[in-house]
């Protein structure tokens, strides 16, 4: 079918003559076929949202539907590669086109070269949607696995030997009630539609990023959901970085919502150049990159986030973790407001649409940990971590209050925190993790059996520290009492020496479970050995030992051997000066 344009209003176009046509089908748009999409239908007129630069487009030009809705391709070649928020790989349009992206230019996105493929299903087998028909290795860390599309059920008629395919060649042949069906290594899902499985499951296990404060105080379970807020320079993005490199998701989906071009440039630099940290391969090998950045149309943010978690569910249907990083959300939303502004609807606080907090909610609910659709039982997450750059640092704006009444996680980025060089920045007086308690046994079981008591004592020191540093705003730390004063040594000790992480040393960037743990229950315990010694009459400076404090300050930049003999002589030293530590 094809219409003609009547108006251009930015990214949205207004079309007449498209009777029979459907909401969020896509459409071709222009004498160049820019791909958009119809966000609203009265009669036979359209208004589409255009995924490119609509500048030059005329009233008259043609706009034809496709009578499919916005879709990806999923298949093997996802891995590796970097995609624009309509998933063209934009490395193959650089080698084909040019450093700038021309209007209209369609690329393939899944890459043309053959695929070893090791079927797993033999004719008569009876399958159904989500079932394993094949493998393939996709990569040195991933081996693709090759689902039956949802929907289909029926018996296998044919199968192609073990051997080499492309992504468009028949393998399976299906017999069905409704006739055959040709299965090739690919298939098509629309963005905006979940992909479906067989049952929701509780968060059980974490999600292990490798950064302390994350971990020890404000956990995120695998296929959980979390907000990371924070104005300009608090580092938002390094920690996204950070999560993308260290988490231990078997896949990585990282988003550049709207972003700077200079952010998203040092992503593409850095993680072809990145080990994967347990197995020394390429990080690139387990990750998938969609660069849509600030001066790219306002439009295609949207569709940019839809395409990332729908490749996340791709991958999560194949019994995979995979953890999605989207930078930010706030641009996302502003282009929202854009587009609703266009459409000429009823603003709502501050500008954005009355829906914001509706599309958000329906972004992060596609996050969980499922069991699979298929005949076996096959457990995959995906878990989302949003990043939020609300004007100002101000949280009390629309998409911050929007997103904080939907995801569990809650890394509060403090500016002060980043201007005193304390990084990352996370406030651990305003953050909080809704899955603390759940995920407790974890790691009571896997790291330490007194894991909760630990991090409800190191939470309390913090809180009194904090306190307790406004008091001494107005009256002087010297007017204290001793065990007070203690307080405020001890606190300074986890914030500079626990909590602050150097995401850019060899070392410290990644801190274990175990490692975080030791070095927790050293500082804990020797507040609790200074408090004893306090009350058997010691003075603050006499159980002060400058030794303490220097070996304290270097233990997280020491490689496992050296850390573990420095752990020993703080025992030894604490032994001297106090009696008997815990262990």
């Amino acid at each position: 079918m094809e219409g003609k344009i009547t108006r251009v209003a930015g990214p949205v176009v207004m079309a007449k003559g498209l009777s029979g046509s459907k909401m969020y089908e896509m459409v071709r748009v222009g004498e160049d076929k820019l791909i958009g999409e119809i966000v609203r239908l009265v009669e036979d007129r359209a208004e589409i949202q255009v995924y490119e630069d609509t500048g030059g487009l005329r009233p008259g030009e043609p706009v034809e539907t496709t009578g499919s809705l916005l879709y990806v391709e999923l298949g093997p070649g996802l891995i590796g590669q970097i995609y624009d928020g309509i998933q063209r790989p934009l490395t193959l349009i650089r080698d084909e086109y040019g450093d700038f992206i021309m209007r209209g230019v369609v690329a393939e996105p899944l890459l043309k070269r053959s695929w070893s493929f090791k079927p797993k299903v033999k004719p008569g087998d009876k399958i159904v949607g989500g079932d394993i028909i094949g493998e393939i290795q996709e990569t040195e860390l991933v081996i693709h696995k090759v689902l039956v599309p949802p929907g289909i059920k029926g018996t296998v008629k044919s199968v192609e030997p073990e051997g080499d395919y492309t992504a468009d060649d028949t393998i399976v042949t299906v017999e069905t009630s409704s006739g055959e069906v040709k299965l090739t290594l690919k298939q098509k899902w629309p963005v905006r539609i979940p992909r479906p499985y067989k049952k929701r499951l509780d968060p059980t296990d974490p999600l292990i990023t490798g950064t302390r404060i994350l971990d020890f105080l404000f956990p995120i379970a695998k296929g959980g959901t979390a907000a990371v807020p924070g104005g300009f320079g608090t580092g938002k993005t390094v920690l996204q970085h950070q999560l993308a490199k260290w988490s231990d998701a078997s896949i990585v989906v990282y988003v550049g919502c709207g972003e700077r071009g200079n952010e998203m440039t040092d992503v593409l630099r850095s993680f072809p150049e990145l080990k994967d940290p347990r197995t020394g391969k390429p990080l690139m090998e387990r990750t998938i990159l969609i660069a849509n950045t600030s001066n790219m149309p306002v439009a295609a943010r949207e569709a940019s986030i839809y395409t990332g978690i729908t490749l996340a569910e791709y991958y999560r249907d194949m019994g995979y973790d995979v953890a999605l990083m989207a930078d930010s959300t706030s641009r996302w939303a502003e282009a929202l407001r854009e587009v609703s502004g266009r459409l000429g609807e009823i603003p709502g606080e501050e500008g954005y649409p009355p829906y914001l907090a509706d599309r958000l909610a329906e972004f992060y609910e596609r996050a969980g940990r499922v069991i699979c659709l298929g005949s076996e039982d096959r457990i995959g997450s995906v878990t989302v971590v949003g990043a939020v750059s609300p004007p100002g640092g101000d949280f009390s704006e629309p998409v911050t209050q929007s997103t904080l009444r939907i995801v569990r996680v809650f890394w509060a980025l403090d500016k002060s925190l980043a201007e005193q060089r304390h990084f990352p920045a996370i406030s651990w007086l305003t953050s909080y993790s809704l899955y603390s308690g759940v995920l407790e046994d974890w790691f009571r079981k896997n790291v330490a059996p007194d894991w909760g008591a630990l991090r409800t004592e190191v939470g309390s020191i913090l809180q009194r520290e904090s306190e307790l540093s406004e008091l001494v705003k107005l009256i002087g730390a010297d007017a204290l009492p001793e065990r007070d004063r203690l307080t405020l040594y001890i606190g300074r000790l986890l914030r500079e020496d626990f909590l602050m992480q150097n995401a850019f040393h060899d070392v410290d960037t990644y801190s274990p479970p175990t490692r975080t743990y030791k070095i927790a229950k050293t500082i804990v315990d020797l507040h609790r050995a200074m408090s004893s010694a306090l009350s058997r009459g010691a003075s603050l400076s006499e159980i002060t030992s400058p030794e303490i404090r220097k070996i304290l300050s270097q233990l997280r930049y020491m490689p496992e051997e050296e850390f573990e003999n420095a752990l020993a002589e703080l025992r030894d030293i604490m032994k001297k000066l106090f009696g008997e530590v815990s262990s």
